[in-house]
């Protein structure tokens, strides 16, 4: 099954849940707040999917965690250790976008704005100290993520990653959440402007779902609609040589094999008016 959270004519202006029909081209409308449920009733109403204005992130999450390095061979592009051990981080909640909708580069620190494709994993229930054996049965479904990052902030400038990950727009996510996914090898790439900048499989995640559910879980409550960001393979701009950065123009594409595809255009980000 594949959720949305889609705005069209025939849904409240702040948006409803949808879940796409087997058709590809038709989403019927649900009833649900923060999170659809698979025993949802339907709401009656259904919208072609050329008829999406706006595709919201498929889930407003309470939190959004993410994980550095979980690739070997990304750890190894930038120059760092292989961790023996999951690197969290955490993206504030502002920086979510939807399928289509512009990441900004912003006024400030525009220049090493780098891209980063990743798979997401939403949370359908409250997760605290959670097994790796159990982990899964608390995961709804998943998601195409984007993982976007100011690496002068990040590696340079601050010291530390959250002013680097946390730029408005830094998170695009979606279109949908994929509820029948087998997240243990699943194809993730990235396009820029068609060309592929980054292809590897979920099989080569050091620390794999189940694992990475268990180690949050230890530390934080998980809450329903959280969402967790499983890393991002080699290939990044600032890894190049010549670095390769996002740019006014660019057209960003995840693609995760089974689960779908993210396209974002890149803009600059406009100066306040006087």
């Amino acid at each position: 099954m594949k959720y949305c959270r889609i705005i069209a004519e025939a849904t409240p202006p702040a948006g409803s849940f949808g879940r796409l029909l087997d058709d590809g081209t038709t989403i019927e409308l649900i009833e649900g707040d923060v999170l659809p449920r698979a025993d949802a009733p339907p709401g009656g109403a259904r919208v072609a999917v050329d008829e999406v204005t706006t595709w919201l992130p498929p889930t407003p999450p309470p939190d959004i965690v993410a994980l550095g390095k979980n690739y070997a061979e990304h750890a190894k592009e930038g120059g760092g250790e292989v961790p023996d051990a999951p690197v969290v981080f955490l993206k504030a909640t502002s920086t979510l976008v939807g399928h289509r909708e512009p990441i900004l580069l912003p006024l400030t620190n525009p220049d090493e704005v780098d891209y980063e494709a990743e798979l997401a994993v939403v949370i359908g229930r409250a997760a605290k100290h959670v097994s790796r054996q159990d982990a899964l049965s608390y995961v709804l479904g998943y998601t195409c993520a984007h993982d976007v990052s100011a690496r002068d902030c990040q590696l340079r400038i601050d010291g530390q990653w959250a002013r680097g990950k946390s730029f408005d727009t830094f998170c695009p996510l979606g279109p949908w959440i994929e509820t029948e996914a087998d997240p243990s090898d699943l194809a993730v790439r990235l396009r820029l402007n068609g060309e592929v900048m980054q292809e590897d499989t979920t099989k080569s995640l050091m620390f794999d779902v189940p694992r990475v559910i268990e180690h949050v879980s230890s530390f934080m409550t998980l809450r329903p609609g959280a969402v967790i960001l499983t890393g991002t393979p080699a290939g990044v701009g600032f890894a190049r040589r010549p670095p390769r950065f996002l740019r006014d123009g660019d057209v960003a594409r995840v693609e995760i094999d089974g689960v779908g595809v993210l396209e974002n255009p890149v803009r600059r980000e406009a100066a306040p008016r006087a």
